[in-house]
């Protein structure tokens, strides 16, 4: 019912949950990544740090090599299926930022609400990718579970114990103990050991920074009236979604980039926004490989041809680290139509020697 009021349609707001990307963005997606197979293999080479041994004399021969053995790794990928109904009564309504008085247009609106849905499966989806890259960085282990607790899915690679440890006095809140600076360089050769690489980049959960930031010998580190330059610097900046960069700090010998994440997702089990990064963990990363396989969804039949203007059949950007099978169909009553994303990603910690983690509370 109308009456004498007027009213001004402005532009439609959508507000959209972030679906973050940084710790995700460390592993690499060559479109050698992208796959339809049921497992990923990769062969691992690894050569310790020999020297070569000198002989005495032009005449002794030479001493014995051998080529380096290498190891074979074969993981099955989790599988994620999303999906999502557009229902043609509903295209009746008046969509989002629409005129009231339009006549709807049932196709347009159907399309617009499919890509709608399709962009939240996505955003889903990568959320769970997140969380994969972030807890091989912490653990070495992918533990993923369902809304009432139960684990679906796990897999460890086996990473070495020692790169990824706790502190033998707590970081505490207010800086009065713990030795943030002398943990933190210890792990960092111990990474440095284990992996042959130095680390270059450490990712603070919320509580670990703010303890680190809280010790006496930090804030020396820091203070404004210091040789600038010598030990380290602030300088926060943003840096996408939940990622701050903090400075850059030196330990020993090393030039280590601090960072601050402190994105979230809504935890299944109970729907608690809980961090990607605990926190109380700080995570280090060097120079090593990490790597993001997607496997494809197999089906017998290509997607219903009425419902292909509504979904691409695939989608693969390896520069994005992306790739999602989509699938559409009408429902037998052809009210309804039906859209789907699925993949089968996986993060490897290829160079898993190369990445720890230091948990600053026992």
């Amino acid at each position: 019912m109308s009456d004498d009021s007027t009213n001004r349609m402005i532009s439609m707001y959508m507000d959209e949950a972030s679906a973050p990307m940084f710790l995700s963005g460390m592993f690499r997606s060559p479109p050698e990544n992208f796959h339809d197979t049921e497992r990923v293999e990769l062969d691992v080479i690894r050569e310790d740090p020999d020297i070569a041994v000198v002989v005495q004399d032009l005449t002794a021969g030479a001493r014995d090599n051998e080529a380096t053995r290498y190891t074979n790794k074969s993981f099955v990928p989790p599988i994620f299926k999303e999906k999502g109904a557009i229902t043609s009564y509903h295209q009746i309504k008046r969509q989002p930022g629409e005129n009231p008085f339009a006549n709807p247009d049932y196709g347009a609106n159907a399309l617009g609400e499919a890509f709608r849905v399709f962009r939240k499966l996505e955003r889903k989806i990568r959320r769970s990718v997140e969380l994969m890259a972030a807890q091989v960085l912490q653990t070495g282990v992918l533990t993923l579970s369902d809304a009432g607790g139960n684990t679906l899915y796990t897999l460890d690679f086996k990473p070495k114990s020692a790169n990824h440890a706790t502190v033998s006095t707590d970081w505490a809140v207010d800086g009065s103990s713990g030795d943030p600076l002398t943990d933190l360089e210890a792990q960092v050769r111990v990474i440095r050991q284990n992996g042959k690489k130095s680390p270059k980049r450490m990712v603070f959960g919320t509580s670990a920074w703010q303890r680190f930031r809280a010790n006496s010998d930090v804030q020396a580190m820091f203070r404004t009236d210091a040789f600038k330059g010598s030990m380290g610097e602030l300088a926060p900046d943003a840096r996408g979604e939940g990622a701050s960069f903090m400075g850059y700090v030196i330990l020993g010998s090393y030039r280590m980039e601090m960072w601050l994440y402190e994105a979230e997702y809504k935890n299944p089990n109970g729907g608690a926004l809980t961090p990607y990064v605990a926190a109380d963990k700080v995570i280090i990363v060097g120079d090593g490989r990490l790597d993001l396989t997607y496997g494809g969804i197999p089906r017998l039949l290509p997607p219903d041809p009425q419902a292909m203007p509504f979904l691409p059949t695939r989608m693969s950007d390896s520069e994005r680290g992306l790739d999602l099978t989509t699938n559409a169909w009408i429902t037998e009553n052809r009210e309804n139509l039906i859209v789907q994303a699925g993949t089968r990603p996986l993060t490897i910690p290829t160079a898993i020697d190369t990445i720890g983690s230091l948990d600053v509370v026992q």
